[in-house]
C-alpha cells in the first residue's frame, strides 16, 4: 500500500516542505545551465518496507538494477527508529527528521542486502551476508557494479569502512572472493585506504577508485594481478582531493570523479601499455560534491549537490543539460548517492540521507537526449 505521510513531528514538517521560493533560488548554486523539467516522474512510495517494527531502512548508497524485475540494493544497515511513530509513517526514516547518515548511533547492521522486483516488493533479504558489514565505525557500503564481461554476472561490493571489496555470486548466495584487508588501510598493491568504486574495461581489466584515503586509481588484470596506479593528491587537473566514483567509457575513457569537486570529473585514456592511462582533461569544475556516474555512448551523466541535481556532459565538457532533484517530501532526496538504470530505461536513485531509494519512470513526452541509458559496456 502506498502512503503519504500527514501528520509528522513538527521537526518534520521543516523537511517535508520547501517554499517554492526557497526551490528557485536553488537555480543560483552550483548548478549551470541548460537547466530543464525532470525528464522523469517518480513513483511515490514505491519501495515497500519489510522491517521488523521499530526499524527503517538505512542509507540506500549502493543499488544495482540487473533486470526491470530485479533491483538490488546494499543499504547501510537499518535505522532505529523513536516510539512512539505516526500510525500514516510511511516506512522511511527521513519523514521523522531523521538523517540516517549523520544519526550513525540510530545504524544497527541487518539486512544489509536485500533484492526487490519491479513494484518494490522484497524478493530476499541476504542477511546471511550482514557478516561483511558488521562492526563498521563508519557508514560502511559504498557501491554494487557488475562486470558486463562476465558471463556469471557476478556482484561486486565495495565497503569503504572496512577497507574491503567483495565478489559474491549473482543470487547472493557465495561470497567468491574478498580484496583488502578487513580494518587494515594502506597504499600498497593489496591494500585500500576506504575504496570507493570499481570499473571494468572490455579486455578485462579491472579499476579499483581507491578513493578517500589514497586518491588513486588501482589497475589490475583480470585475475586482480597489480598492473599499475593513476592519480595523485592535488587541486591541479587530473589531481583528486579524494575519489568518489569511475566509469569506463568507449575508446579507452575512463571518468573518475574527484569528491572535493575542485577537478569534477578527470577524464583519463587507456594507452598501448595496459598499466598506463594519459589525463586527458577535467571536465565540470568545480563541482560540489560529485556523487555517482554512468557513462553512455558519447556522454555522461553524474549526481552532484549544492542544489542536488542531474548533469550531463559530452565528453568534450560541455553541459549538456541539468535537471534539479528537489529536497521536499515525500518524494525529495537529499543525495542521490548511487543511480542505476534497468534495460528498460528507468532510473533508479539510491538516499544515503533520507533513507530509501526510489524508482523514476520516463515521462510519455521526454526527450531521447533527456534520458539515461544504461551504462555503455563494448558489445
Amino acid at each position: 500500500m502506498r502512503i503519504i505521510i500527514k501528520n509528522v513531528s513538527l521537526i518534520a514538517v521543516s523537511l517535508l516542505i520547501l517554499p517554492a521560493a526557497e526551490l528557485l533560488g536553488q537555480e543560483t548554486g552550483n548548478a549551470r545551465g541548460p537547466i530543464v523539467d525532470s525528464p522523469y516522474e517518480i513513483v511515490s512510495g514505491w519501495l515497500e518496507p519489510f522491517q521488523k517494527d521499530g526499524y527503517a531502512f538505512g542509507g540506500n548508497s549502493a543499488i544495482w538494477a540487473e533486470t526491470a524485475d530485479r533491483i538490488i540494493i546494499n543499504q547501510r544497515g537499518e535505522t532505529i527508529l523513536p516510539s512512539p511513530i505516526p500510525e500514516d509513517f510511511p516506512g522511511f526514516a527521513g519523514a521523522l527528521g531523521i538523517n540516517v547518515l549523520r544519526e550513525a548511533d540510530r545504524r544497527v547492521w541487518q539486512n544489509c542486502l536485500f533484492e526487490v522486483d519491479a513494484d518494490g516488493q522484497v524478493l530476499s533479504v541476504w542477511d546471511h551476508l550482514d557478516y561483511l558489514c558488521e562492526g563498521a565505525d563508519g557508514p560502511g557500503p559504498e557501491r554494487i557494479r557488475v562486470n558486463p564481461y562476465d558471463p556469471e554476472r557476478k556482484l561486486w561490493v565495495v565497503n569503504q569502512t572496512h577497507h574491503e571489496i567483495h565478489v559474491l555470486s549473482n543470487d547472493g548466495s557465495q561470497l567468491i572472493a574478498t580484496y583488502g584487508e578487513r580494518g587494515v588501510s594502506g597504499d600498497d598493491a593489496y591494500h585500500y585506504g576506504s575504496p570507493q568504486d570499481v570499473a571494468f574495461l572490455p579486455d578485462g581489466r579491472i579499476l579499483v577508485a581507491d578513493g578517500l584515503l589514497n586518491h588513486r586509481v588501482i589497475v589490475y588484470d583480470e585475475d586482480m594481478e597489480y598492473l599499475g596506479e593513476f592519480g595523485s593528491q592535488g587541486d591541479a587537473p587530473g589531481q583528486f582531493n579524494t575519489i568518489h566514483s569511475l566509469a569506463v567509457g568507449p575508446g579507452g575513457r575512463v571518468f573518475v570523479t574527484d569528491r572535493s569537486g575542485n577537478n569534477g570529473v578527470n577524464l583519463y585514456r587507456a594507452t598501448d601499455d595496459p598499466a598506463v592511462f594519459e589525463f586527458e582533461r577535467s571536465i565540470g569544475a568545480p563541482l560540489t560534491l560529485p556523487l555517482d556516474i554512468i557513462v553512455n555512448e558519447d556522454d555522461f551523466w553524474i549526481t552532484d549537490l549544492g542544489p542536488l541535481r542531474f548533469i550531463n556532459f559530452d565528453f568534450y565538457g560541455q553541459i549538456k543539460a541539468t535537471w534539479l532533484v528537489p529536497a521536499g517530501l515525500p518524494d525529495g532526496y537529499l543525495e542521490v548517492h548511487s543511480f542505476t538504470v534497468d534495460p528498460s530505461g528507468n532510473l533508479y536513485g539510491g538516499d544515503n540521507q533520507y533513507g530509501r531509494t526510489q524508482k523514476f519512470v520516463p515521462k510519455p513526452d521526454a526527450g531521447p537526449e533527456l534520458l539515461i541509458e544504461p551504462p555503455w559496456y563494448q558489445r
